[in-house]
């Protein structure tokens, strides 16, 4: 879970803790094309776009990680210093299904095409998806649809292993033409909440969203993004029960004060607003990879934080 700190959005700034990518001097470019190289020899006969069957695959439920476990192997590493890329989810994870897997690198990566090649993915099912960089040193992989539920992924980046798991297929669909959210487990309908999201202006922007982290507590401030706490269209409140779904600001919450508008209009700054009961189902039942899907909103997600993997 990454800590939140406060939500610009709907008040306050969202922070995210990753890992840091330490960059190094780009005199070492050579020596990373030869790694490169030689990794690319290595795998050129495996195709990458497609999360592909192992015969080590736990069976779907095991708690247990697979064979491999993080950490380095023996051979070259993508970046030419001995440093191995950091994967996540970490080994033994359970995460929802619509996590991205993120690779950073200890240097930037000129030959992107190859450092693919060089990082293998797969799980039974196979599941089609594809590679995507969000910086010079990170690369990331998504399915092309959700993950199934209950699937052992399998990573191999060059240097660093890691098996993790996908739980329940949990999926939240915030509706802005009826103001209700339909929560779905495995297909079946779980629940229904009345919403509100935000008012004109501040629209809820429609696309695929997933959990990046909650926290029982959060401090909105809209003095955070330049809106005074006095003005008519500022706030500074502590919001109880929130899970992020994107790293500018946006969270689904309890909100008490809106339950009147729930189900009939929109009222926030940008968070969907559900009841105090509500807000403790969701956020007993939703954890890191859980997608929400907003519809029927104004606009699309466009933000560059980090969070936009379902938008690329």
């Amino acid at each position: 879970m990454y800590p939140i700190v406060r939500s610009p959005s709907c008040g306050g700034h969202s922070q995210q803790v990753s890992t840091c990518v330490r960059h190094r001097p780009r005199g070492r470019i050579a020596a990373v094309l030869g790694a490169l190289v030689v990794l690319a020899a290595m795998v050129a006969a495996t195709p990458r776009a497609m999360a592909d069957p192992e015969l080590n695959v736990s069976a779907p439920g095991d708690p247990s990680p697979a064979a491999s476990s993080v950490g380095p192997i023996d051979g070259p590493s993508l970046d030419g210093q001995g440093t191995p890329p950091t994967v996540h989810p970490a080994n033994g994870a359970t995460v929802g299904i619509a996590m991205p897997i993120v690779i950073d690198f200890s240097a930037p990566i000129t030959d992107q095409a190859a450092a693919e090649q060089a990082i293998h993915i797969s799980s039974d099912p196979p599941v089609p998806g594809k590679f995507y960089w969000m910086s010079d040193s990170q690369v990331r992989w998504r399915p092309f649809d959700f993950w199934p539920a209950h699937t052992v992924i399998n990573i191999d980046a060059a240097g660093t292993t890691s098996s993790f798991s996908t739980g329940d297929a949990l999926v939240a669909m915030a509706d802005d033409a009826t103001h209700q959210m339909t929560i779905t487990r495995n297909g079946d309908v779980e629940q229904t909440f009345p919403i509100s999201m935000g008012k004109p202006g501040h629209d809820t922007p429609n696309g695929t969203h997933y959990v990046q982290g909650k926290s029982p507590d959060v401090v909105m401030d809209s003095a955070t993004y330049g809106v005074p706490n006095t003005s008519p269209d500022g706030y500074r409140v502590h919001v109880q029960l929130a899970v992020r779904f994107d790293n500018s600001g946006n969270f689904v919450h309890s909100a008490p004060w809106s339950v009147a508008d729930q189900g009939e209009r929109n009222v926030s700054h940008g968070c969907i607003n559900v009841s105090p009961s509500d807000a403790k189902w969701f956020y007993d039942n939703f954890g890191a990879g859980d997608p929400i899907v907003v519809t029927n909103s104004v606009g699309s997600y466009t933000q560059d934080d980090g969070a936009q993997d379902w938008q690329l």
